[in-house]
């Protein structure tokens, strides 16, 4: 039987499908199982290789961090100071584990090698601070770390030096101890600060020798503080510099240094005071106390070159009575109460000239030297006549008029030249007054008070150039010219200036001396 042809085409095309659906999965099939080879030989590859590298692996893994952790750890415990403990807190610790995990790392041998040195450090600082038992500790740990042979044997030297000195401290602090229970302070080297002193040079953080200083000098000060209330002023200044000089930081030495100036400030105005009132004695005990005490202070020193010029100046006008034994024990107390007085000098020519004036009065008229006396006169005209009134010295107008008032001092020629040159004295004096040149007017000055003595104008010119000492000096201090400043004071008081007109100058100085210190 025959079939139609459009079933046959329908067989034909579903046989076709069939034969390419399975071609399809057969491909399929065998690409698969080429697949699943290549992948079972990755996996075997990849299972030897782990069971070859699984220990570096895992050291790259995990050792990694944990080294770095530890040799972090060691940095900071190094920083710390913690260079080994027990707990394994120490940087030496750290170190040696990193070094244990990888023992081809550098940082750790290195950070051990730093361990050490610090640890050497300790050891030195240790010694210094008298700390004996840590030093050998920390020399220990740097010998065990290895430091170099050298420098560890060179303080264990010193270790030993020390060990020896400590070995007397307790002698030494039993004696101390022993001296300040009998109030024996700062009298000799067996007393208790120096040995103290002694203790600490070896040893300076030892407690008991601190706290023996410390008893000791508030026992000194407190002494200086009732040398001070006595009116023992010298006493009082030794005992603040010898407590200053064991512990310039100690507690009670601000309210003792305080004390002791406020009774130098007393003293000086008690000893001014009595200046004022004319008490020359009183005033001397009183000014030469605060010079024992303070040897430079200005005040001190302004009021006994005041009293020496008072003096200098008595000396001055007893010789001018032709009473030389007065002058002269006048004279000798100047130069006990300020040998560098510049009073000194003038009071010393003044005497002479009187003693040559006196000579020349016993002398009859007949045996005068009339020659010699011309010639003086002759020596003051031509003097006078190149203007050479001050200056040069021996051969001015002035010292020729002296020479010449030695010879025959009731001379009319002479008496006339006096009276010529005293105008030409005091407009010099104005003169340089008003150019500021106090050095100079005070030469005028001299010379103006050697012709005339008595003149009634002397006193108001000698307190106009004092005033102009105090104005200059004022000036000069602010420029920080204490020196300048402080010789103007002295020339103000010697030249007479009242004291009120005085005291801002002197106060500046004060507060400038204060600032100093």
């Amino acid at each position: 039987m025959s079939h139609p042809p459009h079933h046959q085409d329908a067989a034909h095309a579903a046989l076709r499908r069939v034969r390419r659906e399975g071609r399809w999965w057969w491909l399929q099939a065998r690409h698969a199982r080429r697949i699943w080879r290549v992948a079972l030989l990755v996996a075997v590859l990849l299972f030897v290789a782990l069971a070859l590298l699984r220990r570096p692996l895992a050291n790259w893994f995990w050792n990694e961090p944990q080294i770095e952790q530890l040799l972090d750890q060691g940095d900071r415990a190094l920083a710390a100071g913690r260079l080994s403990a027990a707990d394994g807190s120490g940087a030496r610790e750290w170190y040696q584990a990193a070094l244990a995990l990888d023992g081809d790392r550098s940082q750790a041998r290195t950070g051990l090698a730093r361990t050490a040195q610090a640890a050497l450090q300790q050891a030195r600082e240790a010694v210094e601070a008298g700390d004996l038992d840590a030093a050998r500790v920390a020399l220990a740990l740097a010998r065990e770390l290895q430091v170099p042979q050298r420098d560890a044997d060179q303080l264990a030297q010193q270790l030993q030096h020390r060990g020896n000195a400590h070995a007397g401290i307790a002698v030494l602090l039993g004696r101390a101890e022993a001296a300040l229970q009998a109030h024996r302070l700062d009298q000799d080297a067996d007393s208790a600060l120096p040995l103290f002193q002694q203790v600490l040079a070896v040893a300076p953080n030892q407690l008991r020798a601190l706290e023996g200083r410390e008893d000791a000098l508030s026992d000194l000060l407190l002494q200086a503080r009732n040398a001070c209330q006595a009116g023992a002023l010298a006493t009082a200044a030794r005992l603040l510099d010898r407590a200053r000089g064991y512990d310039p930081g100690h507690v009670d030495l601000p309210q003792s240094q305080a004390q002791f100036n406020t009774a130098l400030e007393q003293a000086l105005g008690r000893a001014d005071r009595d200046l004022a009132r004319g008490r020359t004695e009183a005033a001397l005990a009183g000014y030469r106390e605060v010079a024992a005490a303070v040897p430079a202070h200005p005040r001190a020193v302004a009021g006994l070159r005041q009293l020496a010029d008072r003096q200098a100046r008595q000396a001055t006008r007893l010789a001018g009575d032709f009473r030389f034994q007065q002058a002269t024990q006048a004279l000798d107390t100047a130069a006990a109460i300020d040998p560098q007085a510049p009073s000194l000098a003038a009071a010393r020519g003044a005497i002479e000239q009187a003693r040559h004036a006196q000579q020349a009065l016993r002398t009859p008229r007949s045996s005068r030297s009339k020659a010699e006396l011309q010639d003086l006169l002759e020596r003051f005209q031509h003097a006078q006549e190149r203007g050479d009134w001050l200056l040069p010295p021996g051969r001015s107008a002035f010292d020729a008029l002296r020479a010449a008032q030695a010879v025959a001092p009731a001379d009319p020629a002479v008496l006339a030249a006096a009276h010529q040159l005293l105008p030409i004295l005091v407009a010099c004096f104005d003169d340089e007054l008003r150019r500021n040149r106090v050095r100079a007017a005070g030469d005028c000055l001299q010379a103006w008070q050697a012709l005339a003595a008595h003149d009634n104008d002397l006193g108001e010119a000698r307190r106009r150039l004092g005033r102009r000492w105090l104005a200059l000096g004022s000036e000069r201090l602010g420029a920080g010219d204490a020196r300048y400043a402080r010789e103007a004071l002295q020339q103000a008081r010697a030249l007479g200036v009242p004291g009120s007109e005085i005291e801002p100058l002197q106060a500046r100085l004060r507060d400038a001396a204060t600032l100093q210190r």
